[in-house]
């Protein structure tokens, strides 16, 4: 791909290019494929140039659903997109790497840490995945399964091929995965197995900041609920979505009165100022385990430990400020 950089824009202007489409890249929709040929194109210019007919596949205009096969012929027009930026640095990256508690051929399922986007944009210039990247370059394709918000640590599923990312993609489709998360709510379940059944809708804010409501207007999103262990006034939770909306086990758990404790959008503050002073520094949400078939029908299943902070807190903090509400009624 040729590119010209202009200085001080952190954008760079493409050449035409001609893509023959492999097996791995068949299947994927047009306008899919562009994003990823095309980084930090903007949306409606995105598809402003479908429309134009400025996209060709095998000579002739497209539509955006259209969905590539084998041995097509894309002509991609000229278009300015975002100019590469620093590399990440060379621990950040080999710690990720470090990370990886399973790889084969087709997939890679990493312990994520907290404090780490899946992926750079909005500000972030480095997640999971230009860290892989970086540090195993032939991991080129790598692309996301599912996604973790930033703040959640534990099994994250990634794919080396993108036939590997449709197969996975269709397992989530017909029910196939099974995720399950430890979370610290704030107060004293005693409702047994639960099954949280509200529809949740992704309202916009200010600056583009997402922000999820239940709403009879949303999207269908089920949450399976236990009980793990009591703490008196906190309790950790077993939970098993059911459905992958956004923020779904956050809001959920608000939604009936057991908000997360440290979740600073949808969270009690009072409860999350009395546990950032006794050690608790983020949202306490851990993807513990992830399990799917593989090709053979064979169960796979990866599980990630309580992260070291989260374990502490639990270790520690919780006992402190048990300790700290004896001194203030004493």
């Amino acid at each position: 791909m040729q590119q010209k950089s202009e200085k001080g824009t952190g954008s760079a202007v493409t050449g035409v290019r001609k893509v023959r489409i492999d097996s791995e890249q068949a299947g994927q929709r047009i306008d899919n494929f562009l994003r990823r040929e095309l980084p930090g194109l903007p949306k409606g210019r995105l598809y402003r140039i479908l429309r134009r007919g400025e996209v060709r596949v095998n000579g002739g205009r497209i539509r955006a659903e259209y969905k590539l096969q084998e041995g097509d012929e894309v002509r991609i027009p000229p278009a300015r997109v975002r100019a590469p930026g620093d590399a990440p640095a060379e621990g950040s990256a080999n710690a990720m790497a470090d990370r990886i508690i399973f790889e084969d051929k087709r997939l890679l399922v990493v312990d994520k840490p907290s404090g780490v986007a899946v992926h750079g944009g909005s500000g972030i210039s480095h997640g999971v995945i230009e860290l892989l990247r970086h540090a195993r370059p032939e991991l080129r394709d790598l692309s996301l399964v599912h996604r973790l918000d930033r703040e959640t640590s534990g099994c994250l599923v990634l794919a080396k091929r993108r036939s590997a990312l449709r197969e996975m993609h269709e397992r989530f489709r017909e029910g196939d995965v099974e995720k399950h998360y430890l979370a610290l709510v704030v107060g004293d379940w005693q409702l047994g197995e639960q099954l949280i059944d509200k529809p949740l809708l992704v309202e916009n804010r200010k600056g583009g900041e997402r922000h999820v409501v239940v709403s009879k207007g949303g999207k269908p999103a089920q949450t399976r609920v236990s009980l793990s262990r009591t703490f008196g006034k906190f309790s950790l939770l077993n939970c098993l979505p059911r459905t992958g909306r956004t923020h779904q086990l956050r809001v959920h758990l608000a939604a009936i009165g057991f908000p997360i404790l440290g979740d600073d959008r949808y969270g009690d503050e009072d409860q999350n100022r009395l546990a950032r002073k006794h050690g608790l520094k983020r949202l306490f949400l851990h993807a513990q385990s992830i399990a799917f078939p593989d090709d053979s029908g064979n169960e796979l299943h990866f599980t990630a430990p309580l992260a070291d902070d989260l374990q502490l807190f639990l270790d520690r903090g919780i006992d402190q400020i048990r300790s700290s509400k004896a001194l203030k009624r004493g």
